[in-house]
């Protein structure tokens, strides 16, 4: 209980400070190393801070290789676990508009980079998607919740939405499958409360080749990287 007290006493001071360590950089003249550095540091403070224990299995990643990132969504604690287990990268999350409106914390997701989407206008959605494309081709990774909002149903993942493989088959880069397991008991979607106590695991699959696949097939490839992750989750869910 002290634990989950003592998070909540500093989740919203912690995350000012880093916030605002993020607004302080040149955004012309900053490293990417020294951009992503606010937020990797937030994600590794906020886990140790709320004494949660994350299993990760990389080694099917290449640290040195970019990649597109999918990765299943149940929980908020998915984006401080995912921005310490992909330290080496520079990763930047696409992310719901919604988030980019919340006072000094959204203009710093702005500032670092990451990815406004406005599901609602196919326009403003095009226009991410484009954005997202052009930091790809300067070595960003970015990563999507193909799900497209929090899943409540431990038992499978949810159906996947098309714009993320849209933007994926734009990138052209490598699709690095990502299934987490155990941060929806953790901190399932509605509740303020956190268990301290629960393990969770991340795994890699192998990355994925999208030069297989055209603009055409994008259900396809929606549909076989759906089956692909929802193959591996529930296998790590029973193991």
């Amino acid at each position: 209980m002290f634990r989950v007290l003592r998070f909540f006493l500093l989740l919203v001071p912690t995350t000012i400070y880093y916030s605002i360590k993020q607004l302080l950089l040149d955004k012309e003249k900053a490293t990417p190393d020294e951009r992503d550095l606010p937020g990797k540091a937030y994600g590794r403070f906020m886990l140790r801070m709320a004494g949660i224990k994350v299993e990760a299995d990389l080694s099917a990643l290449d640290p040195k290789a970019n990649y597109v990132f999918m990765c299943n969504h149940q929980s908020l604690f998915d984006i401080p676990i995912l921005f310490d287990a992909l330290w080496d990268y520079h990763m930047r999350f696409v992310a719901k508009e919604s988030l980019f409106k919340i006072p000094i914390y959204g203009k710093a997701l702005g500032d670092a980079g990451h990815i406004s989407i406005r599901r609602e206008n196919r326009r403003s959605a095009m226009k991410s998607v484009d954005e997202a494309v052009a930091a790809a081709k300067a070595g960003i990774a970015p990563l999507i919740f193909p799900e497209g909002t929090r899943n409540q149903d431990l038992s499978k993942l949810m159906d996947f939405k098309v714009g993320g493989m849209v933007l994926a088959l734009k990138c052209g880069l490598p699709v690095a499958p990502l299934v987490m397991e155990g941060t929806g008991k953790l901190l399932p979607k509605g509740k303020r409360f956190f268990n301290p106590d629960q393990l969770v695991r991340l795994k890699a699959l192998p990355p994925v080749d999208p030069s297989a696949y055209t603009m055409k097939d994008r259900e396809k490839f929606k549909d076989d990287m759906y089956a692909l992750m929802n193959d591996a989750y529930q296998k790590l869910a029973r193991s």
